[in-house]
């Protein structure tokens, strides 16, 4: 018969970690020492360098803010201070609006579809009202036209 003997058994803490398989740290070190660590490395910091690059072009591209009004186009805020505080309050009241003599839609001056009309086809109204009456409505691309 075999003998009934206690069998006491010590296990280190590396047999625990080895046991499945290598921990992340192996892992990333084998990573920056093999063959894909320097071209993933060049992939990563060019697109961050083109990200950059087309985050700071955003603030070139941007287009100076034009007040319209029936008769005056500032183009310099600051030598018409008056006078641009008045045509912003005209347009800020839905005083008037912009449409093409040969299209069907209205807008108001500062939309998108406004700067697009050419001045020789550009027909401009006092009223929302008087833009409908001659037979134009609403830009869907312009927030606020009803």
């Amino acid at each position: 018969m075999q003998d009934d003997k206690k069998i006491e058994e010590y296990i280190e803490e590396e047999d625990f970690e080895n046991k499945g398989g290598r921990g992340w740290k192996g892992k990333f070190i084998d990573f920056i020492g093999g063959k894909y660590f320097v071209p993933i490395t060049i992939v990563l910091v060019a697109i961050i360098a083109f990200s950059l690059g087309r985050i700071s072009g955003l603030q070139e591209k941007r287009e100076p803010v034009r007040v319209l009004n029936n008769t005056v186009s500032v183009e310099n805020p600051t030598s018409n201070v008056g006078q641009t505080a008045a045509v912003g309050a005209s347009n800020a009241s839905g005083g008037s609006v912009v449409a093409s003599k040969n299209g069907t839609k209205y807008h108001y001056p500062w939309c998108a579809g406004a700067k697009q009309i050419s001045a020789k086809n550009l027909v401009t109204f006092d009223s929302i009202e008087k833009a409908r009456t001659a037979g134009y409505t609403p830009a869907s691309n312009c927030k606020g036209l009803k």
